[in-house]
Parts: C-alpha cells; sequence; structure tokens
C-alpha cells in the first residue's frame, strides 16, 4: 500500500499503526517522528513566507476572522501524481490548518488511478481516537488500531485518576495570540482530564477570535499559550503580543508565575494521538504530576537581552 498524508496528525497514526513503511509522500510539516519521516518525498508547501510575518499579518493573510481563508500550503500535483498513491490522508476540519479536502479531491481526480481520499475531522477526544481506529481499518491494521486505541485510553484515565480531588485551577488556552483566539475543539477535554477547568471554550467547539476584554475578565490561574504551528521558541519570540496588553501583569496567572509556553503542533493543535502527551503535560503544570522533559513546558520569560 502506497500512502500520501496531507495532514501531519494522519502522519503520526500512520507511525502509530506501524505503517510508515508504507508512507511514499508527506507535507512540510509532517515531523514526527522525525526518524521516520525524514527520507519521505515532501508534496507541500508554505504559501506565505509565515517565519517572516507576525501573528497579525498571518490571520489577515488566511482570512482573518473567518479562519476560512487561503490556504497556508501549496500542493506539488505532479510529484503526487508521480508518487501513485493507493490513500491519501487529508482533512476537512480547517482551511488553513493544512491542504484542504477539495483541494485534495479536485488534484487526485486527473490522477491515471484515482486514489482512495479519507478524510479525518475530529472535534473532540473521542473522534480523534475514533479517527485512529478508522485509518486502521482503512489501512488494514484493525488490530494495531485497538491495540493503539486501548493504549491511548489507559494513559489518559490514569492521567485523570491521579489528579487531586477540590478546587480546580481555571485555564485558559490560547491557540493564536494576535487576534486574541481561544483553543477548542478537543482542549478543552485535555484541560479536564488533566485536572483543571476549561475557560473560553466547550468541548469540541470551533472558535473564534476573542476580545482582550474576554481573557481578562475570565481571570485565569493558569494560561497555556499552545499557537497553532508555532515552536515554542516561536512563541517566546512573539509574545509581546500578549505582554504589551494592556493589564496584562495584573492577570493572576501573571501575577503567579503561571503562564506556560507549551509545544502546540506536536500535543495540541494536531488530532493525533500526540494530543494525550498534551494531557500529561497540562497535569503536570496544574498538578505537578507526571514527569515531563524541560522542552515539554516552560514558563514564560522575557526575551534575554
Amino acid at each position: 500500500m502506497r500512502i500520501v498524508s496531507l495532514l501531519p496528525a494522519a502522519t503520526d497514526i500512520v507511525a502509530a499503526l506501524g505503517l510508515a513503511e508504507h508512507l511514499v509522500g508527506r507535507t512540510h510539516e509532517c515531523d514526527w517522528p522525525p526518524e521516520v519521516v525524514a527520507d519521505v518525498p515532501v508534496v507541500t508547501s508554505a504559501a506565505l513566507p509565515t517565519d517572516r510575518m507576525s501573528s497579525r499579518e498571518i490571520s489577515d493573510a488566511v482570512g482573518g476572522a473567518s479562519h476560512r481563508g487561503s490556504s497556508l500550503y501549496g500542493l506539488d500535483t505532479e510529484l503526487l501524481a508521480e508518487l501513485a498513491p493507493d490513500v491519501v490522508l487529508t482533512q476537512d476540519l480547517c482551511d488553513v490548518c493544512a491542504v484542504s479536502y477539495s483541494g485534495v479531491s479536485q488534484a487526485v481526480r486527473v490522477l491515471d488511478a484515482a486514489p482512495r481520499v479519507i478524510s479525518m475531522e475530529p472535534r473532540t477526544l473521542t473522534d480523534v481516537l475514533s479517527c485512529v481506529s478508522r485509518l486502521g481499518e482503512a489501512l488494514d491494521a484493525p488490530q494495531a488500531a485497538t491495540r493503539t486505541v486501548e493504549d491511548l485510553r489507559a494513559r489518559l484515565a490514569k492521567v485523570e485518576a491521579a489528579m487531586p480531588a477540590g478546587r480546580r485551577p481555571r485555564v485558559a488556552a490560547i491557540e493564536w495570540l494576535d487576534p486574541l483566539w481561544p483553543a477548542g475543539h478537543w482542549v478543552p477535554e485535555q484541560i479536564q482530564i488533566a485536572g483543571g477547568l476549561p475557560l473560553l471554550a466547550e468541548a469540541g467547539e470551533h472558535t473564534s477570535p476573542m476580545t482582550w476584554e474576554r481573557l481578562r475578565a475570565s481571570e485565569p490561574d493558569v494560561i497555556a499559550v499552545i499557537p497553532c504551528g508555532f515552536t515554542p521558541e516561536r512563541t517566546e519570540s512573539d509574545q509581546s503580543a500578549l505582554t504589551a496588553l494592556p493589564g496584562w501583569a495584573d492577570l493572576p496567572a501573571v501575577r503567579d508565575d503561571q503562564v506556560w509556553v507549551l509545544d502546540g503542533p506536536a500535543y495540541f493543535n494536531r488530532p493525533g494521538p500526540r494530543v494525550v502527551r498534551g494531557a500529561e503535560i497540562l497535569a503536570h503544570v496544574l498538578h505537578g504530576h507526571p514527569a515531563v522533559v524541560p522542552d515539554e513546558a516552560r514558563r514564560l520569560r522575557p526575551p534575554a537581552k
């Protein structure tokens, strides 16, 4: 079977199912596991120089508040044809998070042997786990999928069971810096499992930009900064979008040094198996358990002068 993955989360799932050897194409953002994807041909490219653009400029370029504007990606249809995939994995959840389902469908129509296109559209943790099962069935690996889902469920249950009873820290998860955008979909569930009280969004919600006043009024005990597509280093370099807001220093989370920069793409933005690690990381942030490595959770610090 020849698989082209046009969604980093799908690539994560393919690897978790032990099918990485069948990957013949991937996106430029598929980066996990690094030793597996390094030699897989890349069939997409960035349509915008996002590394040189501010959060506001990126948001404006992809459609602003609608979050449904021009895609950030180009698709190499000639290379896609050369790779002759049997299966193409894509998504129809967000036009700016990966190559759109409509774009992929149009591209594969002209191929000599039209591959099967499988679209992922998870909105909750249950949906994410269902995607693992669904891809396992579609890729002829149902037993591997069952084992993977059982392991992920067990880890989530272990985290939830280990959380202390009593008051839950109030957590604001920020998925974009300018405009401010709360994290929805499965992130509120990650927070809940990790022993926190999610603010600003409900489980499964496809969110929209919010005002600074709404964040300030929520009085979060903890802020998790997880911008979509940003590494922690990039988030830290753009932190003034938050820290320059009027009254930022008065937020309870800021006063108590509870603003955390986490790896959004690795553990929160992508609906793949690693969202479970995201819940574990949040449990560490909120309650000190389980252990994490320093790169998985860091407090927001002013940039070095």
